[in-house]
């Protein structure tokens, strides 16, 4: 008989991660000194600077000191020292006007970063920021807060950021056009080995063989962090805006679902994995610590209010869902679901109590039905997906926003996807990836299988971003794709497609 699984408190000690370290991560006490113990090397703050969890009143800010970010042991040339760091909030970028002074304890057991939770401000403001430790001072950073009421709100959304497939032009406009936020919608790392003259089609690079295995380790998952944050544009991307999260599968590994590992790995081992890969996605991103994990565990799903202009909910379709099915009838099952009673049960809560105009959901797979083959998506989990149709349909302006597909798509959501004259109830703006399958092309192979379906308006298969404005009256998408990726960053942007939905009325019409 295999050991039981290890408790959460079991999977802390193992990885060696204190309560004290935590909290030191957020906030130093009032008593510690801001000195640090040895000096700091130069290029600290290579990895960058963000901000995330936008509220009303703040913010968390993130930073990781890495001054040789791609050291092979996944510590970013960082010793195992407590390292204070300082940071300062301001009204303007020049830092005449600060607001707010911290510092957090950068430790070893947190890969050296630090999350502070900044809180006290004012609503609807942007805001600036920087960190200092010793003599080094990091990039300034720009965020802005929440507002209370609301009545025009931007967003950018962006998924499947394969550094190894190409360069990151998309991120370089979104900084560009400062939105208010910025919603990342999955696979923000990959966990495949990088190999040259095999899938590292980003020219004029090159990589360690360190980077040309599979990541498993909690160490692997950091350098991989390391190596997509070290782009430009990227950061330049965080430093823009405040972030949002949600994950996929490739923060773990390709198409997992819950404990399930799709190659073979036993429950009992995958855990583990999660455990780790978890933890790195915390460290390496400007989440709130009720985004830390416990183990293997992590609370994912959340809920913002963009004044009542709009209510986001961030979804988890991987920690919760149930196997892929093995039948037709299994695939139908009423008792299936790809977030759990627990996450259900929250979303429509907040959706029945919903105060805004526009009902918001952020999800890594597609909603929209496509094909029955398709069971890594909602495709596989029917049941599930009338469930929160109906609930879409009675919240009204539902907007299902996702990634995952690698293709810009904008669909409608119908209140029975098998019913030609059903009503409908919402749309669904899909992203494309930022870097995945490189280059990509107008169309493809696939554009047949998802244009077959009348609600489905729009369908582009290069690399790109959608940014999206909302107002009482209307949302309006812009589509967004680059001519290339793999040869350089220098791709300039193309509005490819335009679309209008009126609040009250949800449906897609060209502009």
């Amino acid at each position: 008989m295999p050991p039981p699984p290890p408790s959460r408190r079991t999977f802390l000690q193992l990885t060696g991660l204190s309560a004290a370290s935590v909290a030191l991560g957020v906030s130093a006490p009032a008593s510690a000194d801001a000195t640090p113990g040895r000096p700091i090397p130069s290029g600290a703050f290579a990895l960058g600077v963000a901000s995330g969890d936008p509220r009303p009143d703040g913010f968390v800010l993130w930073t990781r000191l890495a001054p040789t970010p791609l050291a092979a042991d996944g510590h970013g040339g960082m010793r195992a020292d407590h390292v204070p760091v300082q940071y300062e909030v301001a009204e303007d970028s020049q830092f005449k006007h600060v607001v707010r002074r911290g510092l957090a304890i950068a430790t070893a057991e947190l890969a050296h970063a630090v999350h502070p939770e900044v809180r006290g401000l004012r609503p609807e403001r942007e805001y600036f920021y920087r960190f200092r430790v010793g003599t080094e001072v990091s990039p300034v950073g720009r965020t802005k807060t929440l507002p209370v009421h609301g009545s025009r709100f931007s967003f950018a959304t962006a998924s499947c950021q394969a550094w190894y497939h190409g360069y990151f032009p998309a991120y370089r406009d979104i900084a560009r056009r400062s939105p208010d936020a910025v919603f990342f919608l999955g696979d923000y790392i990959y966990e495949y080995g990088i190999v040259p003259g095999g899938n590292l089609w980003r020219q004029g690079v090159a990589v360690g063989p360190e980077h040309g295995v599979e990541i498993e380790t909690l160490e692997q998952y950091r350098l991989r962090y390391s190596l997509f944050k070290t782009d430009p544009e990227l950061q330049s991307a965080h430093a823009t805006a405040p972030w949002l999260f949600v994950w996929d599968d490739h923060e773990v590994q390709n198409n997992y679902g819950a404990a399930i590992s799709p190659y073979g790995i036993p429950p009992e081992l995958f855990v583990h994995r999660r455990a780790v890969a978890y933890r790195a996605f915390y460290e390496n991103l400007p989440l709130a610590l009720s985004s830390l994990p416990t183990g293997p565990d992590s609370q994912a799903y959340r809920r913002y209010d963009v004044g009542s202009l709009a209510r986001l909910n961030l979804l988890d379709t991987r920690q919760y869902r149930d196997p892929a099915p093995t039948s037709e009838a299994d695939r139908q099952s009423e008792a299936r679901t790809i977030m759990g009673a627990k996450q259900e049960k929250w979303l429509y809560d907040g959706l029945r109590r919903s105060p805004a105009t526009w009902n918001l959901l952020a999800g890594g797979v597609v909603l929209t039905a496509i094909s029955n083959d398709r069971t890594d998506q909602w495709d596989g989990y029917p049941a599930n997906r009338r469930r929160l149709l109906a609930e879409l349909q009675q919240a009204g302006n539902a907007v299902m926003l996702t990634g995952d597909i690698h293709r810009h798509v904008a669909s409608e959501l119908k209140a029975d996807f098998a019913d030609p004259a059903a009503p409908t109830i919402g749309v669904e703006l899909v992203c494309s990836s930022i870097g995945s399958d490189g280059d990509g092309a107008d169309t493809d192979n696939y554009a047949k299988d998802w244009l077959r379906h009348p609600y489905v308006k729009f369908y582009n298969a290069r690399r790109g971003y959608v940014h999206t404005t909302l107002t009482r009256s209307e949302l309006t998408a812009e589509f967004v794709n680059f001519p290339y990726i793999e040869a350089d960053a220098n791709a300039e942007p193309r509005a490819i497609a335009s679309f209008r939905s009126p609040a009250g009325s949800p449906r897609l019409e060209a502009l």
